[in-house]
């Protein structure tokens, strides 16, 4: 295909796109506005089809579920070994998954730091010493990450007049089980947070309802006080550091690596004992939250009312002046971006979404920014606008039926829609992806506009990671075309007005 360009001229098959994406839109948005009534058959003849393909097929599908990132197919009937309490001294690995190997342990268990091992001590003679090894992190498949996390050893051996196991005597008893992952890595970066640590531990631990204990290997401080809100909605104990904690821990049972469905999702069909979906994720959030949040609250009432009786008052209305109803705007808030990818005409944004009539609140996070703050501004929103990065994960602090519109500069089409805005869809957020033209790009400025850079960004980004990294991702800047994204927010605007009413 050949692409012809001009300087600050349209393709025609952009205004094309752009139509089709503007209407697409505008029905998505306005289906909750307006549902129709009207029956029609040929649905109900097909619901009637697969209604009785699913009598057909029900018995022998029954009892089956999958994991969606391997093709290891289990048998509800016959449980994984370790599952049962008459399974004792008990090692099984399940390595099928492409994201991410787990474990599972259960007996006389004992951790032993120094070898980074964990110890099965059998009373049977007879037992089989058998070693596993492990790195309990997400990123299977990702030979240089994997190469930075610390592996653990799981040994079974006998107990039965062995010496060696005198030098592994129990320290400290645990009557609840364990859960050991790594904190390594990625850390510091809040998708890799949420998507390879927080989502993929509330799956694993959920069906211990709070009974478990976290075992961390990589352990850091800063992450224990981010996300200690969020932990102990998970666990009712305090998380253990393995290499820094040289004490001998004793547990009943445990799982080593954490179970992880797809990008900042979960899929219920994969938790037959304990179903739960993003939506029950999100509770979580507000519930870890919420107490922080009242706290806020209640620090600024008491410094409103110190202002007050320290003179520092509202301008009274004077007499016989009517007081203007206010009508309560939409609130719209902006994730700011420095640096690469960044709206380098943000403040021009902002001041057009005031004049379209909403509320607007410009969010800078960074690593040090308190996640209870964050969450009670995007909970707070009806609106949220952002550039593809590792902030649009903040998207799981907005309220379904929200609207969250990812800018999506050249070259991240694929990225943005798998890890964002899939997800955010799956979590009942009302997603509207904008995709930047090439002349609202710095790199139309850097590049010819005949360029496969600019026009086969596709073609690129297939060359590698370092081509999408330097090119893309660090390489550009976003200049909106705001006559063209002003339509999205007169449309988000609108759904938000009927929304609220």
């Amino acid at each position: 295909m050949v692409h012809h360009y001009r300087l600050n001229q349209v393709r025609k098959s952009d205004v094309e796109e752009e139509e089709s994406t503007r209407d697409s839109e505008a029905q998505m948005l306005l289906a909750d506005c307006a549902k129709k009534t009207r029956p029609r058959l040929l649905p109900m003849l097909l619901l009637f089809s697969l209604f009785s393909c699913a009598i057909v097929f029900s018995s022998s599908l029954s009892n089956l579920y999958f994991e969606r990132d391997g093709p290891f197919l289990t048998d509800a009937r016959n449980p994984l070994p370790c599952s049962n309490a008459d399974d004792t001294d008990c090692i099984y690995c399940d390595r099928t998954g492409y994201r991410s190997d787990v474990c599972y342990m259960r007996g006389d268990i004992r951790t032993q730091s120094s070898s980074s091992s964990l110890f099965i001590y059998s009373p049977n003679k007879t037992a089989e010493f058998r070693v596993e090894k492990i790195k309990p992190y997400t990123r299977k498949w990702e030979a240089s990450v994997m190469d930075t996390i610390d592996e653990l050893s799981l040994v079974r051996k006998s107990s039965a007049g062995e010496p060696t196991a005198q030098h592994s005597v129990c320290e400290i008893n645990h009557t609840v089980p364990a859960v050991f992952f790594s904190t390594g890595c990625y850390t510091g970066n809040v998708y890799h947070e949420f998507n390879d640590g927080l989502i993929p531990l509330y799956i694993t631990s959920k069906k211990f309802n709070k009974q478990v204990v976290f075992v961390i290997l990589e352990y850091h401080n800063w992450w224990i006080t981010k996300y200690g809100d969020i932990l102990s909605r998970l666990s009712d104990y305090p998380p253990i550091d393995f290499s820094g904690d040289k004490s001998t821990h004793c547990f009943p049972q445990a799982t080593v690596g954490l179970q992880i469905h797809d990008e900042l999702s979960i899929d219920p069909t994969l938790m037959p004992d304990n179903p739960a979906n993003i939506q029950d994720f999100r509770r979580l959030l507000d519930e870890a939250y919420w107490p922080r949040i009242k706290s806020l609250i209640q620090s600024e009432q008491q410094q409103e009312q110190q202002e007050q009786e320290q003179g520092v008052v509202p301008v009274p209305v004077p007499v016989g002046v009517k007081k203007k109803t206010q009508i309560k705007k939409p609130k719209l808030a902006i994730l700011s971006r420095n640096g690469s990818r960044s709206i380098t005409n943000e403040a021009e944004l902002v001041k057009l979404a005031e004049e379209v009539g909403f509320e607007v609140q410009v969010l800078r996070p960074d690593r040090t920014t308190e996640l209870a703050k964050i969450y009670r501004a995007l909970n707070g929103s009806q609106a949220m606008v952002g550039v593809h990065g590792a902030a649009m994960t903040h998207f799981l602090f907005m309220r379904p039926k929200s609207v969250f519109i990812q800018v999506v500069p050249l070259g991240t089409e694929w990225a943005a829609e798998a890890y964002y805005g899939e997800p955010a869809v799956k979590m009942g957020l009302k997603y509207m992806s904008y995709k930047v033209w090439p002349r609202e790009s710095s790199l139309y400025r850097r590049y010819r506009h005949d360029d496969p850079v600019l026009t086969e960004p596709e073609r690129m980004t297939k060359k590698g990671w370092e081509v999408t990294k330097s090119v893309y991702l660090d390489g550009q800047t976003v200049n909106l075309d705001l006559t063209r994204f002003k339509k999205r927010l007169l449309r988000v605007y609108y759904y938000c007005s009927i929304m609220s009413l």
